[in-house]
């Protein structure tokens, strides 16, 4: 027999005894066939059309009507009967609308919420079904989708008679969308808000491009299978996937070998770890997941800390930076936060010369503007990780330096390897700079040993480190610096560029530990409140 197919999951996981009918769309003959433990078909089929017909218990069946050549196995993929959503385009800006894109195998409420200091509840906008059975389950295409998008909403929605659509409120911020079915299963999906005018004197951009880097729906992000998805599925990751087989980091192919990703799939790794919306966790407990610490979740916690502070910030998407919709000139403070590890030159180019007109720069994240990525048609992001014309050993601090310009000549530091996955409080250098004020720190005391970051806890110099480099601008200055090992610790800096200015924590951490650290509030706090003295915006 002869291998004709595979079927494989969301996760491109090949599914062992998936049932198929192969129906010859000529003759009308019929074959009946079970996938075999790595999601394979066997058969001997005349070359021809068929329509496949596939189902599963815990997936959704579908038919396809496909051509079947003798050459190159056919891909097939089923939808788990998972919750999951997203909304379309993925941020806006008050009174735009988004759609909204949603998964269920049974009927699904759905809120909305903002989430600031507290969660505040935005609005119940509907509970979702249709008259049909199993008519809130998606259909994927079966090709690699995550380059090209999973195109919800369009199998079998001929009229917009269903709700689909939400009104941006006019609040700008990090709202939340929550799926709640009556069996209990929940779903959570965030929505950047930006607002329809400038609004504060602080912009606060989320890292939306961090976040599509690492969502590996589909079966791909930029740490998993960058290069496109394999020939055959996935059976056990530890054995299957290059990132665990072999020694040989993702970031060593050329650019043009890594594959698009697409910004229109669902993120599970922005889901919140709440019971339910109505009773879920508080901003200040601790972040749950692995992702999590780094993405939406902990970005959250800077926003709900501006709000309990007293300062006023509009909400961005980094498109919306990359485009030009944010107007920067508009703002005297930018904050980044948490990760913003994927930039463009562009936003890159907009943001240094910002600084250099007379711009703040708070950077409240570690492993930031690391890797150059483009953002194309179709709303997908290419990485550019490696340049094949680079010498290896030429002291290029990072991907971004290899093929543009050093984070440092912004940042004022840069991600190194020293103090990975580790955590632990900052000690004091320089006790005589403002920023310390009301803190009552001096010289050689430790600060920033609480943290609400579950997956590295140990302080706010920690998961991963930036420190001064080569590029770094001449005249820096060298607040305090982390405790992790192998003298590994963030270094917190200042320095002034241009007419501008630039504070740097260089450390993921720092953000989990503004609500249960008073000093890294305040130090923060002292940040803020003087750029936005001094700026004339």
């Amino acid at each position: 027999m002869n291998l004709i197919a595979y079927v494989s999951d969301e996760n491109y996981l090949a599914l062992a005894g998936v049932h198929a009918e192969f129906r010859n769309r000529k003759d009308g003959s019929v074959a009946i066939l079970s996938s075999s433990a790595c999601g394979a078909f066997y058969a001997d089929l005349p070359d021809g059309s068929y329509r496949v017909t596939l189902a599963k218990d815990g997936y959704g069946a579908k038919w396809v009507d496909c051509e079947l050549t003798g050459g190159k196995p056919r891909q097939f993929r089923l939808l788990s009967d998972s919750v999951l959503g997203y909304m379309w385009p993925k941020w806006t800006r008050s009174g735009e609308r988004s759609e909204i894109r949603a998964h269920s195998p049974e009927q699904f409420q759905l809120t909305i919420w903002r989430y600031g200091l507290k969660k505040e509840y935005a609005g119940m906008l509907s509970w979702f079904d249709e008259h049909g059975p199993r008519t809130t389950v998606q259909i994927t295409p079966d090709d690699d989708y995550s380059q090209t998008g999973v195109d919800w909403n369009r199998h079998g929605y001929p009229s917009a008679h269903v709700q689909q659509f939400v009104t941006a409120p006019a609040r700008s911020g990090l709202y939340y969308l929550w799926a709640r079915t009556p069996s209990g299963r929940t779903f959570s999906f965030p929505w950047i808000v930006a607002p329809s005018q400038p609004r504060a004197k602080v912009a606060v951009l989320a890292s939306s491009n961090t976040w599509n880097a690492y969502n590996n729906f589909g079966g791909r992000s930029n740490y998993i299978n960058p290069g496109g998805l394999p020939d055959t599925p996935t059976v056990n990751a530890r054995q299957d996937l290059s990132r665990y087989t072999t020694a040989t980091s993702v970031w060593t192919i050329p650019d043009r070998d890594f594959k698009p990703l697409s910004f229109e799939r669902p993120e599970p790794g922005n889901h919140i770890f709440d019971n339910s919306p109505w009773d879920g966790s508080s901003i200040t407990d601790s972040i749950q997941g692995r992702m999590q610490c780094g993405l939406a979740p902990g970005e959250w916690r800077l926003l709900g800390w501006l709000e309990r502070e007293g300062f006023e910030y509009d909400y961005y998407a980094e498109a919306q930076l990359h485009d030009g919709s944010l107007p920067l000139d508009s703002y005297g403070v930018l904050i980044l936060s948490v990760h913003p590890e994927y930039w463009t030159r562009e936003m890159f180019r907009r943001v240094k010369q910002w600084v250099a007109k007379g711009g703040r720069l708070m950077y409240l994240g570690g492993n930031g503007l690391n890797c150059e990525v483009t953002l194309e048609a179709n709303a997908v992001m290419r990485c550019l990780s490696y340049d094949d014309t680079d010498d290896p050993k030429s002291g290029h601090e990072s991907r971004m330096h290899r093929t543009y310009e050093s984070e440092a000549g912004l940042l004022g530091v840069a991600f190194t390897d020293p103090g990975v996955m580790t955590s632990a409080p900052y000690r004091v250098i320089d006790d005589s700079h403002w920023v310390f004020e009301g803190t009552g720190l001096r010289k050689g005391d430790l600060f920033g040993e609480k943290s609400l970051h579950e997956r590295v806890p140990g302080g706010a110099s920690g998961h991963e480190t930036d420190k001064i480099t080569a590029s770094s601008p001449a005249r820096m200055e060298l607040l305090a610096k982390g405790t992790n090992p192998n003298d590994g610790g963030a270094e917190l800096v200042h320095f002034t560029s241009g007419s501008g200015a630039v504070f740097s924590a260089g450390s993921i951490t720092w953000v989990s530990a503004l609500f249960p650290d008073e000093r890294v509030s305040r130090v923060t706090r002292n940040v803020l409140e003087r750029f936005l003295q001094m700026s004339t915006r």
